[in-house]
């Protein structure tokens, strides 16, 4: 569940992060921390819960994974 939930939050990262880089990419990446730092409280809040935590895991490695991604992809 993990695996799956990083692999989702990966593409979705990298997917984002990418089209808004053709407009400004300085912009793409002001608009992808203010969308993690968004969500990450409610996230990191089911991070107790038997089923959910599995779910938090994988999204945040999907957001380092994706965070990776795009940097290796810039460069």
């Amino acid at each position: 569940m993990a695996a799956f939930a990083a692999a989702v939050v990966a593409v979705a990262i990298m997917a984002f992060g990418s089209q808004l880089a053709r407009i400004n990419p300085a912009l793409a990446a002001f608009l992808e921390l203010v969308v993690v730092a968004g969500v990450a409280p409610s996230v990191w809040r089911l991070r107790r819960t038997p089923v959910w935590r599995w779910l938090v895991y994988g999204a945040a490695a999907g957001v380092l994974a994706g965070w990776s991604a795009l940097l290796v992809g810039a460069a």
